[in-house]
């Protein structure tokens, strides 16, 4: 017969045939080593969502909603990273970091939105 060991802490398994781990330490141990690069790919990923969001928030703060593209770079604004889009009928595509977005009006200039107010 053979013995079946914990896949983590190596100690010896009873009970289960199906049985892979000794404990739930043991159990949670091994999968958040096995997802860590994932997990910390997407921590940066929802870092750099979460400032961008930052940024739109405070220009929409502002009266003036209205920024320009370098502007919103000089904050640290990262135009690759957003959660989604939406286009309008007219055709006119917003970007969004979750609730905040913006839309390119002319060639480096931008107006914030939130999408709450896009969507009625």
């Amino acid at each position: 017969m053979m013995r079946r060991t914990c896949l983590q802490c190596s100690h010896v398994l009873t009970g289960r045939k199906d049985q892979k781990f000794c404990s739930d330490y043991c159990r949670n141990t091994f999968n958040n080593r096995k997802n860590e690069d994932a997990t910390e790919h997407m921590r940066r990923v929802n870092n750099i969502l979460r400032k961008n969001r930052r940024i739109l928030k405070e220009y929409l703060l502002q009266e003036n909603h209205a920024v320009t593209g370098l502007q919103l770079a000089e904050e640290g604004f990262n135009f690759h990273y957003f959660t989604n889009t939406y286009r309008t009928r007219e055709g006119i595509d917003h970007f969004f970091c979750y609730d905040h977005g913006y839309v390119r009006l002319e060639s480096d200039l931008f107006t914030i939105v939130r999408k709450k107010d896009i969507e009625r």
